[in-house]
């Protein structure tokens, strides 16, 4: 999935974080939710102006960033 066309980040919309495009409903948010074990259909009925492909996007971009990165040991 291209995850750039469904989201996007401005330093005037939540001081630049990644957000669903035309909302201010951050990625960051989104993934919480599915850690905390929402399902995609729960976060859908709990907020009707995103879709299905939205939160892919963010599952996505998730992907990507964390796979250019390393877990320091500790």
């Amino acid at each position: 999935m291209d995850y750039k066309t469904r989201l996007t980040s401005s330093p005037d919309i939540l001081l630049g974080k990644p957000v669903i495009k035309n909302t201010r409903i951050a990625v960051d948010l989104i993934l919480e939710r599915l850690g905390n074990g929402m399902s995609i259909e729960d976060i859908l009925e709990a907020t009707p102006s995103i879709e299905r492909e939205d939160i892919l996007a963010c599952i996505s971009y998730s992907s990507d960033v964390i796979s250019r990165e390393s877990l320091l040991a500790s």
